[in-house]
């Protein structure tokens, strides 16, 4: 998979269009939908999973409805500033957020003003669920369960990789101390990769993330996986989740999701197209190659996103205010 594209990345639907599946348009969208270009703000930086979602599902969406889709990378502040782009949008459906749940979920909790308010200015429209993020000790710690991790913290200053404060990491880090009376230390840091670099160098006791970009330890031998959050990984379906371990905070049932939304007021009939092009695109070549590559489940509809969203939401939000740290 390419890792480096330009900052504004164009998708033609050429003439493929003219031989696109009729998908069922439900209510029809409203005035032709789309009647021009699409933009899809990617609120990451190229070449990450986020992007490498918003590339390929847009260049599906552009061959299925015979429009050019622009995909623009508008990273920064946790995604907040490519979310408040689209908030600001005109309501029509020509201008998508592709982004993950740091955005729409924890933001809220983390920022005092991040520029938009999920409920009054984006409507979720489909999300991919989240894949489980492996526990990744240090072979120096001789540990291969949560048993045998919680055994060794208990006796031994632990320090414990998160790839930003505030992450599913950090939060993960604070249920075990609460839950297992362990004073483990979280160190952040700027992304995943220098995270695994920190653990590769010995710097950190344990780290965790997700599977693809846990590779450059575990291939290498110089890390050893007790552990995943909240969904078992097919890779390694021998790990048992947290829960299956003994855990037992209510975030450990919750995984994140990536996923795309179009501001508050768009019409529900665009909302509901877009949501069923987001579907149909799982059976897409290099959706499904995208997918695979970053271990993630099939993209799901506008009902079963929404339903997902709202269950998730307060467990989620009940984790990051247990943190304590006053938003930025």
């Amino acid at each position: 998979m390419p890792a480096q594209f330009s900052r504004r990345h164009v998708i033609t639907a050429g003439a493929a269009a003219a031989a696109m599946p009729l998908l069922s348009r439900g209510a029809s969208a409203q005035a032709g939908w789309p009647s021009r270009q699409i933009r899809m703000i990617c609120s990451y930086p190229a070449g990450g999973q986020t992007d490498l979602l918003a590339r390929a599902f847009g260049e599906f969406i552009a061959r299925q409805v015979g429009q050019t889709v622009v995909i623009e990378n508008k990273a920064g502040a946790s995604g907040s500033i490519g979310a408040a782009e689209v908030a600001r949008a005109a309501p029509d459906g020509h201008t998508i957020l592709c982004s993950i749940s740091t955005t729409y979920v924890m933001n809220r909790a983390m920022m005092k003003n991040p520029g938009y308010d999920m409920d009054r200015d984006l409507a979720l429209v489909s999300i991919i669920p989240g894949a489980g993020l492996l526990l990744v000790a240090s072979p120096k710690l001789g540990v291969k369960s949560l048993a045998e991790f919680v055994a060794y913290a208990r006796s031994n200053k632990v320090n414990f990789g998160t790839y930003s404060a505030g992450s599913a990491p950090h939060m993960t880090i604070n249920e075990l101390n609460k839950q297992y009376g362990l004073a483990i230390e979280p160190i952040h840091y700027r992304g995943e990769a220098p995270m695994w670099t920190g653990l590769a160098e010995g710097t950190l006791d344990v780290a965790m993330g997700s599977y693809t970009a846990a590779q450059s330890v575990l291939q290498s031998s110089r890390g050893v996986v007790f552990a995943v959050h909240a969904k078992k990984v097919d890779a390694i379906k021998e790990i048992k989740t947290l829960p299956e371990q003994g855990a037992t905070s209510k975030f450990f049932t919750v995984s994140g999701f990536s996923g795309w939304a179009l501001p508050k007021a768009t019409p529900q009939p665009i909302v509901d197209r877009l949501s069923e092009l987001c579907v149909a695109a799982n059976n897409d070549a290099k959706v499904k190659e995208v997918l695979a590559t970053f271990v993630l489940e099939p993209a799901i509809g506008f009902q079963d996103s929404n339903a997902l969203y709202q269950r998730e939401l307060p467990v989620w939000m009940e984790a990051a205010q247990s943190l304590g740290l006053p938003p930025a």
